[in-house]
C-alpha cells in the first residue's frame, strides 16, 4: 500500500482538477489518495464545486495568498509527514514549488510532476523557477502531450521527460439521446447545437466563436457551458452581433455528459491550450469537434473527424463549423477516444511510474 498526495494550484472546475478527481476515483483501492490545495478553503470550495464532496476526507486546503510564500514550504512539509506520503505528485509550476521541494525536504522517495501545458515557459522568469525547483527536488517528469514533452526538454536540458496523456472516463462520457439531452438543459428541439465549454476567459477565444457564428445560418445556436471573467463582455458582444435569440449561457454544469449529448458539434476556440479533455469528452460522446491548431489540441482530435483551423480567425472557423453541419459524416470518434484516452490507461501507467521506487 502507497500513499499518494497529488499537489495542484486550487480545487476548481477546470481540466487538470476535474483530471485529479478522476484519479482518485480509479486510483488503485489498495493505495489512500489524498488531494492538497495550495489556494482556497475547503468550505468555500465544496460550496463552489459540489462535486468535491465526494471526496472531502481527502483534501486539504493551504489558504495561498498571491506571491511567493517560503513559510508554506514548511506547512507542506509537515503536512506530508503527517499523511506518510510515499508518493508526490504535483501538477503544474505552483505546485512543484511548493509540492515536489517539500517533497524532497520531507525525503519523501517518489516526486513527480506533470506539465499540463507549456505557456508559462516563454517567460523567462518561470523558466529559471522551474529549473531550480526540477534539479532539487528532482521529480520524474511528465508531460500530457507530445508538444509540452518537446518544450520541456529544450527548456530543461539535462532532465528526461516521458509523455502521458490525459484520459477521461470513457463509459461515462457516452452517446444518447440528443433530445432527452436537450430537454434537461431547456435547450431547443429543433436547432443546430454548437457546443462550447470551459473558463470565461480571453485566451478561451468564445469571442471568435460568436463572430463565427454570426454568419452560420439561423437555425444554427451555441450552447455555452462555464463561467468566468469575460462573461459580462461576451453577452455584451452576443447583444453586439443581434445573437440573443441564438446564444445560451448555461453557466457551470456538473451534467457535462448531457451537455455533450445535446450537441450536433463541439468547438474549441482557444488562443492557447495544453491538452484539453473537452474534446476528449465531446468524441467520447460522438461528437465531431472543430479546434483551434493550438498547444497539443492535435493530439486530443481525432484525425478523421476532427478539423483544425488557426486561432483568432473567425472566417475559417465558419467555414469548417459549416462544413462539419452541412455534412453526412459516418465518423465515429468515439472509437478513437476508447482506444487512445481512457482514463483507466493513464491511471495505470502512473501507477506503473510510482512503481518505478525512488530516483
Amino acid at each position: 500500500m502507497k500513499t499518494i498526495v497529488h499537489v495542484v494550484q486550487h480545487l476548481r472546475p477546470g481540466g487538470i482538477e476535474v483530471m485529479v478527481l478522476d484519479m482518485l476515483r480509479f486510483a488503485d483501492k489498495a493505495n489512500k489518495v489524498f488531494v492538497v490545495s495550495l489556494e482556497g478553503s475547503k468550505e468555500n470550495s465544496l460550496r463552489a464545486w459540489p462535486r468535491l464532496k465526494d471526496h472531502e476526507s481527502q483534501l486539504f486546503f493551504l489558504d495561498k495568498h498571491p506571491g511567493l510564500k517560503p513559510k508554506l514550504l514548511m506547512t507542506m512539509r509537515n503536512l506530508l509527514s503527517t499523511l506518510k506520503a510515499d508518493v508526490v505528485h504535483s501538477h503544474h509550476i505552483g505546485p512543484l514549488l511548493y509540492g515536489n521541494v517539500a517533497a524532497r525536504i520531507a525525503n519523501v522517495p517518489v516526486r513527480i510532476h506533470t506539465e499540463h501545458d507549456a505557456w508559462h515557459l516563454d517567460n523567462d522568469a518561470n523558466v529559471r523557477l522551474e529549473k531550480l525547483a526540477c534539479h532539487f527536488s528532482n521529480p520524474k517528469m511528465v508531460a500530457d502531450a507530445d508538444f509540452v514533452k518537446e518544450k520541456l526538454a529544450n527548456v530543461l536540458e539535462d532532465i528526461p521527460v516521458e509523455t502521458i496523456h490525459n484520459g477521461i472516463d470513457c463509459e461515462r462520457f457516452i452517446p444518447g439521446d440528443t433530445n432527452i439531452a436537450r430537454e434537461r438543459l431547456n435547450l431547443p428541439i429543433d436547432k443546430k447545437i454548437i457546443g462550447c465549454s470551459g473558463r470565461m476567459e480571453w485566451v478561451k477565444g468564445h469571442d471568435t466563436l460568436l463572430y463565427a457564428l454570426k454568419d452560420l445560418p439561423s437555425n444554427v445556436v451555441l450552447a455555452i457551458a462555464g463561467h468566468g471573467t469575460q462573461r459580462s463582455s461576451l453577452e455584451a458582444l452576443t447583444k453586439k452581433l443581434n445573437l440573443e435569440e441564438r446564444v445560451f449561457f448555461l453557466g457551470f454544469t456538473d451534467d457535462m455528459v448531457s451537455f455533450y449529448q445535446s450537441l450536433d458539434l463541439y468547438c474549441l476556440p482557444s488562443r492557447n491550450e495544453g491538452f484539453p479533455l473537452s474534446t476528449l469528452e465531446a468524441q467520447a460522446c460522438n461528437v465531431q469537434c472543430v479546434a483551434t491548431d493550438v498547444g497539443g489540441v492535435k493530439e486530443a482530435i481525432c484525425p478523421e473527424s476532427g478539423i483544425l483551423v488557426t486561432s483568432d480567425n473567425s472566417s475559417l472557423m465558419n467555414e469548417a463549423l459549416s462544413s462539419v453541419l452541412n455534412g453526412t459524416s459516418s465518423f465515429t470518434p468515439r472509437n478513437y477516444i476508447v482506444k487512445n484516452y481512457d482514463i483507466r490507461n493513464m491511471t495505470s501507467a502512473y501507477e506503473k511510474l510510482c512503481n518505478k521506487g525512488e530516483k
